[in-house]
């Protein structure tokens, strides 16, 4: 369905798209960061920590990374400071980069199996859809907080994965 080309290109437009949003980020202030905004999440900065814990939860579940250092009822709260958070992101988004330099097709064609708390269940889903779900989420909720920074008077980035850099 999938291959590791699209993961390797996804991984980068991911860090891209991270890498663009500091400066938006770094013009807020607490307060405007924290501010309920009505998104699903509430603010800018639990929907950021929402997502970096998604990403580490999956690469955990892809067996690369350890689990996130936060149960799943604080991932909102996963780091402190915007400060924190950048430093976690670019660490996150190193090591996407890192597995999926690794990534075969082998790997894409079988299956992902964990215990999800949230569920109280076992699961498992073939590797390449939860490849794929773990980059839409990203975009997903990436989209949610390019709203919220419109809406606070920040410029968003560009996110259209033509223009992003060769690399």
């Amino acid at each position: 369905m999938i291959t590791p080309g699209f993961a390797h290109t996804m991984a980068r437009y991911n860090a891209w798209q991270n890498s663009q949003l500091i400066p938006s980020l770094e013009a807020l202030t607490e307060p405007e960061l924290t501010q309920d905004r009505g998104a699903f999440f509430g603010s800018i900065f639990a929907t950021l920590n929402h997502l970096m814990w998604g990403d580490q939860m999956w690469l955990f579940r892809f067996g690369f990374s350890p689990e996130p250092n936060v149960p799943a009822q604080q991932h909102k709260e996963l780091t402190g400071s915007l400060g924190e958070w950048i430093v976690a992101r670019k660490k996150t988004d190193a090591t996407i980069l890192e597995w999926v330099s690794g990534l075969t097709q082998e790997t894409l064609d079988t299956d992902v199996k964990w215990y999800s708390v949230l569920s109280d269940a076992q699961m498992s889903t073939p590797m390449d859809m939860a490849v794929m779900h773990f980059f839409n989420h990203q975009t997903h909720h990436r989209g949610q907080v390019h709203a919220m920074l419109t809406a606070a008077g920040q410029p968003a980035p560009v996110s259209d994965i033509p223009f992003m850099p060769e690399g």
